[in-house]
C-alpha cells in the first residue's frame, strides 16, 4: 500500500517469528522472565543506542582510549571543533551546558559533569568539575577549555587559572581576563605538544631527517644558532644569547639570574653544545664531551661573558670534563657601583682615566684576583669612549677617527703606541705600557684588564663589525704589543 500525505500507516500487533529469532531472543526472555512485550522494548532500546553510536562513528573502546591517548596535549582544529560544538552556545551557559552532558549521554561515556558559574551570558567565573574514565575526562577537559578560550576572546575573555587533575576527577578553572592571558593558559595547561606537532606537520622532510642523523649519531649532532656557528668560524668565542634572548624574548641585560641560569640549561642541553647542565643555588656545573684544551677553553669564556654580559660574575674552573662556575656577587656589585658612577657622573675622559688606572693599581694588592673581574675592562672601556664621544661630539666612527681618539687616550696614559694601516688592516702597535709595567715583569690581570678596556672601546666603536687579532703581547714575553683591526 502507498503512503499518502497526511495518513499513518497501520502499526502490526500480530507478527511471526521463526526458530532463528525466538534463539536470538532467548538472553532477553530470560532476563525478563519470559516477559515478550518488555524484552522487546530492551532490544528496540538496545537497537536505538547503537543506531547513535553509528552515527558518532563510534569504534572500539581499546582503538579509542589510544586514539584518546595520543591527542594529549594537542589541540583540534578550528574548524573540527565548530562541527563539534557550536559557537553559537557561548552565548548561553545553561544552553552550552545541556548540549554537552547531551552529547556524552550520547557517547555513553559514564563521565558525571558540573558546571558553576556566575552568569548565564559571558560569565567571569566559570568551574567544571568532571568524573570519569581518565583519559576520555582529560579529552573531554581539553575541549571545552579550548571551546571556551576561543569562543570568549572576542567578548569576555577566559583564562584558565587552575587545573586539579586527581584520580577520575578533573577540576578547571577559569576567570575574566585578557585575550594574551587566555591564550597562554590554554597552551599552558593543555597544548605542550600543540606548536610542536604543528611545526613537523609544517616541514616533516626536514624534521624526519633531523631526527634520524641524531639517532643514527647516538645524539652526538649538534645544532646551534647559525650567529653561533660564525662565531667559531670566525675564531670569536661564541656565546648563546640569540638564541636565549629568543626565548626569553628580552635582551640578556634584562633577565633575572635565576631565569637566565635555567634558560642557559636548556639552550646548551638542547643544542647539544655540552652534555649536561647542573645547577646548584647559583653554582653551574657544565659536563661535557670536549677532549680539545682550547675548545673547553672557549666554551668556559663563552659562558663567563654571558654571564658577565647578564651584569654578574662568575668564576670558572675547568676539569677533564667539566666546568664549574662559581657566582661572585661581591665583585659584581663593585664593579656594577664603579660603572654606574662612571654613568652616571659628568666627568670628563681625563676623569675616568684616572678612576681607571687606580682601579688597576687596586689589583696589585689582591693576592687572589678572580679572572672573571678582568672583564670589568670592556665595561669601562664602552663607558670610556663614549665620555670621548660626548667631549668631541661624534656620532659616527672610521678607522681615521678611531686612531685619532687612541693616539690621544694613549698619551694621557703615557703609553708609547704606533699606527700603520697595511692593506685593509690597522695595525696598533704599544711599545711601552706604564701601567702594567712592574720593573721587569707584566702583571697579567692588569694586562689581560687593559686589553679588555681595548675590547670594549672598539665594541663602542663599531659594534661587532670590527675584527681584532692579536699578534704580540709583552705577557708573553714579547717586546711590545700589537694588534690588528679590520673594519669589513
Amino acid at each position: 500500500m502507498n503512503k499518502k500525505r497526511g495518513v499513518k500507516l497501520p502499526v502490526l500487533r500480530h507478527i511471526s517469528l521463526d526458530d532463528d529469532h525466538i534463539e536470538k531472543m532467548k538472553p532477553y526472555l530470560e532476563k525478563n522472565g519470559g516477559n515478550l512485550c518488555t524484552s522487546f522494548k530492551e532490544i528496540l532500546g538496545q537497537a536505538g543506542k547503537y543506531s547513535l553510536r553509528t552515527n558518532s562513528c563510534a569504534i572500539d573502546t581499546v582503538l579509542l582510549d589510544w586514539l584518546l591517548k595520543e591527542a594529549e596535549d594537542i589541540f583540534l582544529p578550528d574548524k573540527v571543533l565548530d562541527e563539534i560544538l557550536d559557537p553559537g552556545l557561548i552565548t548561553s551557559m545553561e544552553k552550552f551546558e545541556k548540549f554537552v552532558k547531551q552529547r556524552i549521554e550520547e557517547l555513553e561515556w559514564d563521565i558525571d559533569i558540573v558546571f558553576k558559574y556566575d552568569s548565564v551570558t559571558f560569565p567571569s567565573e566559570i568551574l567544571i568539575e568532571m568524573r570519569g574514565a581518565p583519559q576520555k575526562t582529560k579529552f573531554l577537559a581539553c575541549i571545552l577549555s579550548q571551546y571556551l578560550v576561543k569562543n570568549s576572546l572576542e567578548y569576555a575573555p577566559l583564562e584558565i587559572k587552575f587545573v586539579v587533575n586527581i584520580n577520575t576527577c578533573m577540576k578547571i578553572g577559569f576567570f575574566r581576563s585578557n585575550k594574551k592571558d587566555s591564550q597562554i593558559s590554554l597552551n599552558t595547561f593543555f597544548g605542550n605538544l600543540n606548536e610542536i606537532m604543528n611545526v613537523i606537520k609544517n616541514r616533516p622532510d626536514f624534521w624526519k631527517n633531523l631526527v634520524h642523523r641524531h639517532v643514527a649519531s647516538n645524539y652526538n649532532m649538534v645544532t646551534v644558532h647559525r650567529n653561533y656557528l660564525e662565531d667559531i668560524f670566525t675564531d670569536k668565542i661564541p656565546h648563546g644569547e640569540i638564541m636565549i634572548e629568543t626565548m626569553a624574548k628580552k635582551p640578556v641585560q634584562e633577565i633575572p639570574l635565576k631565569e637566565l641560569l635555567i634558560l642557559i640549561k636548556e639552550v646548551y642541553e638542547a643544542a647539544r653544545v655540552v652534555d649536561r647542565v647542573n645547577i646548584e643555588n647559583e653554582m653551574i656545573i657544565v659536563s661535557h664531551y670536549f677532549r680539545n684544551k682550547n675548545a673547553v677553553e672557549r666554551l668556559k669564556n663563552g659562558l663567563v661573558m654571558l654571564l658577565e654580559s647578564n651584569g654578574h660574575l662568575f668564576d670558572a674552573k675547568t676539569t677533564t670534563n667539566m666546568i664549574m662556575l662559581s657566582h661572585r656577587p661581591d665583585v659584581g656589585m663593585k664593579m656594577n657601583e664603579i660603572v654606574d658612577h662612571l654613568r652616571s657622573s659628568n666627568s670628563t675622559v681625563d676623569q675616568e682615566l684616572m678612576m681607571f688606572i687606580a682601579f688597576l693599581e687596586g689589583l696589585r694588592e689582591i693576592p687572589d684576583i678572580p679572572i672573571s673581574l678582568t672583564t670589568l675592562g670592556r665595561r669601562i672601556g664602552r663607558s670610556l669612549l663614549k665620555e670621548y664621544e660626548k667631549e668631541n661630539n661624534i656620532k659616527t666612527w672610521d678607522l681615521e677617527s678611531f686612531k685619532k681618539a687612541m693616539e690621544t687616550i694613549d698619551s694621557r696614559l703615557h703609553r708609547v703606541s704606533e699606527w700603520k694601516l697595511e692593506n685593509r688592516d690597522l695595525i696598533y702597535t704599544i711599545r711601552q705600557c706604564s701601567i702594567s709595567e712592574t720593573g721587569n715583569t707584566f702583571d697579567r690581570y692588569i694586562c689581560h684588564t687593559i686589553r679588555e678596556a681595548f675590547k670594549g672601546v672598539l665594541s663602542q666603536a663599531f659594534g661587532n663589525k670590527a675584527e681584532l687579532k692579536i699578534n704580540n703581547l709583552m705577557s708573553r714575553g714579547d717586546s711590545f704589543c700589537e694588534v690588528s683591526i679590520r673594519i669589513p
